[in-house]
C-alpha cells in the first residue's frame, strides 16, 4: 500500500550510558478530530494504540506498558529511560540531528469501504529495508543538482546552526535527496524551455514539503510544509511526504507534498490565469464570479499578447522614465516580521543549479542583499535603514508616476514606530495619503499567526501628488477618529470578519499615519537627517491623539454593538461629503 507520510522522531545518545533516546515531546500521534479514535505511541515498544478517552489510556496492547501522553523531551532537556540521566539538546557540536522512523500513515483504497478513518502502522522490517535501499542508492550516486552551499548566518538561519546544520543538503534525508536529485535530472532533460522552467517552479514548491523540517499536524492529519510558519521551525517529530504523491480513483490527490499534488496545484493556478474570478457567498454557498475579459500573463491561449517585464533589481536603484507609469502597486516589507531572503535561500540554492545559467537573477550565491528593507540584527539593519530605503523607493516611483496617478501599497505592523518610517517615506516622495483602507490580508487560522493575537488586517495606503480627500476623513479629535474606526469595523464585520484588538490597533495606526502626513505635508523638509525626520513625525503623532486611549476604548466596547452604533453616522462612501483638494 502506498505510504502518505513517514513520521520520524529526533534521537540523541545518552551522555552517561550511551543508549539512544527518542526525543518525543508527547506520544499522541493523531487526535480524534479527523480520525475516529486517538492514536497513541507506546513509550516502550513503539506500537500504535487507538483510544477513545485520553484521560483513561490503559496499557499498550502489545507490551502491557502503561500508555502516557507526555514525552520525555521538554525545554531542551530529556531524561534517559535507561539510566535516568538528564540530557541536554540540541548538540550542534555533534552535527545535524539523527532521526528514527517510528510510524507511517498509508493509503488503502481497497479497504476504504470497510474501514473508518485513516490507516496508521508501526514500520516493519520491509519499510525499514526500503529506506535502507534508498540510502544505499543515494550513497552510490554522484549528485549533480543537490546543493552543497553553506547556510549563512542570519536572524532565522542561526536557528538551524543551533541544531548543528551547516549546509542546506543536511536538511533532507537520503531518500529525499535521491528523489530530488533524480527529479532535477528529469526536469533538466526537458527540451522545451517554458515547460522546463514551469517544472523548476513546481520543484521549488515541492522542496517545501520534501525536507526534514516538515511537521505532522496531529489534528488535521497532514504534513505542514517548512514555511507554514515564516521561519525555520526545528521540531522534534518530522514528517516525510510521499515524493511522487497519490491519486485516488476520482483523480483527486491524497495527502500533500508529492509531485502529483504540486502539479495539480500549478495547473489550477494556470487555469486561474486564463480565467480569473472573484468569490462570493449566497445562501451559505460559495459562488464563483468570473471577471470577463481579464487574464494574467504574456499570452492568452489562442489570442492576445502583451509584454510583461520582471527584473531582479533593487527598487532603490531602478531607473524608470519620469511620468511613465499609470500606477504603482506594491507590498513593501513589514520591517521586522519575516526574513524572506534567509528563507528563500532554501529553494534558491537548488534552483541556481537547475536553471541558474538560463534565467535572470541566479548569478549570486544567495538571495540576500544589503538593499533588503527589513529589520535584521545580523546585518545591523534598523529603523533608519528601513526608512531611508523605503524613502528612496517611493521618491523614484513618485517621479515615474503620471500626473494624479496613484501609488498604493498594503502595510501592517504591531508597532506604531514602524508606521513613522512609512509616513516619512511618503512625505519625502512629495505624496499625500488620500485614503487608508482596512483590508483582510491573512487567514485568521494561518499557522504562523495562530494564537499570537496578531492582526490579520492590512491597511491599503493610497497616495498621490495631487488630488482630493473627503473632509470627513480629516479628523482633529479622538471622537472623530473613533467614528472612522467604527466605520471600518462595521464594514469588516459586514464582510464576515471578526476584528481583534490587534486589528483595531493597526486600523488606528493607518488613520493616524495618514493624518500626520496631511498635517506635515506643507512644511516637510526631506533634506534633514533621517533620525530628525523620524522624530518630527513621532512628535506630530503624539500631538494628534493618544493611540492607547483609542485602542482601549474599543477593548471596552463590545464588537456586537458596533453594527448598531454604525447606523448613527455616515460611512466612507457618502456621496455628498465635501472634498478637500491638495
Amino acid at each position: 500500500m502506498p505510504v502518505k507520510y513517514f513520521l520520524w522522531v529526533k534521537v540523541v545518545r545518552c551522555e552517561k550510558c550511551g543508549k539512544d533516546i527518542d526525543l518525543f515531546p508527547g506520544y499522541l500521534l493523531a487526535q480524534d478530530t479527523r480520525h475516529p479514535l486517538n492514536v497513541v505511541v507506546c513509550s516502550r515498544c513503539g506500537d500504535l494504540n487507538e483510544r477513545e478517552d485520553l484521560h483513561s489510556l490503559g496499557k499498550c496492547t502489545s507490551c502491557d506498558e502503561p500508555l502516557k501522553l507526555e514525552g520525555p523531551a521538554k525545554r531542551n532537556r530529556c531524561i534517559c529511560p535507561q539510566c535516568y540521566h538528564i540530557n541536554v539538546y540540541p548538540r550542534p557540536e555533534e552535527g545535524p540531528p539523527r532521526h528514527r522512523l517510528f510510524a507511517l500513515e498509508y493509503h488503502n483504497s481497497r479497504a476504504r469501504t470497510v474501514h473508518t478513518g485513516r490507516f496508521f502502522k508501526k514500520p516493519d522490517a520491509e519499510d525499514l529495508a526500503r529506506f535502507s535501499a534508498a540510502e544505499q542508492r543515494w550513497q552510490a550516486l554522484e549528485p549533480t543538482f543537490v546543493p552543497d552551499q553553506v547556510i549563512l548566518a542570519g536572524d532565522e538561519t542561526d536557528r538551524l546552526h543551533r541544531w548543528g546544520y551547516k549546509r542546506y543538503r543536511e536538511l533532507f534525508n537520503d531518500r529525499q535527496l535521491l528523489g530530488l536529485e533524480l527529479s532535477c535530472r528529469l526536469v533538466s532533460a526537458c527540451t522545451n524551455e517554458r515547460v522546463r522552467h514551469a517544472l523548476a517552479t513546481n520543484l521549488s514548491d515541492l522542496l517545501r514539503y520534501q525536507n526534514m523540517l516538515c511537521r505532522y499536524d496531529s489534528m488535521a492529519l497532514k504534513s505542514l510544509d517548512i514555511f507554514s510558519v515564516h521561519g525555520y521551525p526545528v521540531g522534534l517529530v518530522q514528517c516525510e511526504s510521499n515524493m511522487i504523491g497519490i491519486i485516488n480513483g476520482s483523480g483527486t490527490p491524497v495527502g500533500s507534498g508529492g509531485w502529483k499534488n504540486i502539479i495539480k496545484k500549478y495547473a489550477k493556478a494556470k487555469k486561474y490565469c486564463d480565467m480569473p474570478f472573484e468569490t462570493s457567498q449566497k445562501n451559505g454557498r460559495k459562488m464563483i464570479l468570473p471577471i470577463k475579459g481579464e487574464w494574467i500573463g504574456e499570452q492568452q491561449n489562442g489570442g492576445s499578447k502583451r509584454t510583461v517585464v520582471i527584473k531582479c533589481i533593487s527598487s532603490t536603484r531602478a531607473e524608470i522614465p519620469e511620468q511613465s507609469l499609470d500606477a504603482v502597486f506594491t507590498d513593501p516589507p513589514y520591517f521586522g516580521n519575516v526574513q524572506y531572503a534567509e528563507l528563500m535561500d532554501f529553494c534558491y540554492v537548488w534552483l541556481k543549479r537547475l536553471v541558474g545559467k538560463e534565467a535572470d537573477g541566479f548569478n549570486k550565491e544567495s538571495t540576500r542583499s544589503q538593499d533588503e528593507l527589513t529589520g535584521n540584527e545580523t546585518q545591523k539593519h534598523g529603523i533608519e535603514h528601513f526608512t531611508e530605503g523605503l524613502s528612496s523607493v517611493y521618491q523614484r516611483m513618485a517621479r515615474a508616476l503620471k500626473p494624479n496617478a496613484p501609488l498604493a501599497f498594503t502595510f501592517h505592523h504591531n508597532r506604531m514606530e514602524v508606521y513613522h518610517a512609512v509616513g516619512v517615506a511618503i512625505l519625502d516622495a512629495g505624496l499625500v495619503c488620500s485614503a487608508t483602507l482596512p483590508c483582510p490580508a491573512e487567514m485568521g487560522g494561518s499557522i504562523h499567526i495562530h494564537g499570537t493575537r496578531s492582526s490579520i488586517i492590512d491597511t491599503v495606503f493610497v497616495c498621490r501628488k495631487h488630488g482630493s480627500v473627503k473632509r470627513d476623513l480629516l479628523f482633529q479629535t479622538s471622537a472623530e477618529l473613533i467614528k472612522l474606526v467604527r466605520s471600518d469595523l462595521d464594514q469588516l464585520i459586514a464582510a464576515g470578519v471578526k476584528p481583534s484588538v490587534g486589528d483595531v490597533r493597526c486600523i488606528v495606526y493607518g488613520h493616524v499615519t495618514r493624518m500626520v502626513i496631511w498635517n506635515l505635508r506643507k512644511k516637510w523638509d526631506a533634506t534633514l537627517p533621517v533620525v530628525k525626520r523620524l522624530v518630527i513625525f513621532a512628535d506630530a503623532v503624539s500631538e494628534i491623539v493618544n493611540i492607547s486611549d483609542i485602542v482601549n476604548h474599543f477593548k471596552m466596547e463590545p464588537y456586537e454593538s458596533i453594527l448598531q452604533i454604525a447606523e448613527q453616522y455616515q460611512l466612507y462612501g457618502y456621496e455628498d461629503c465635501d472634498a478637500v483638494s491638495f
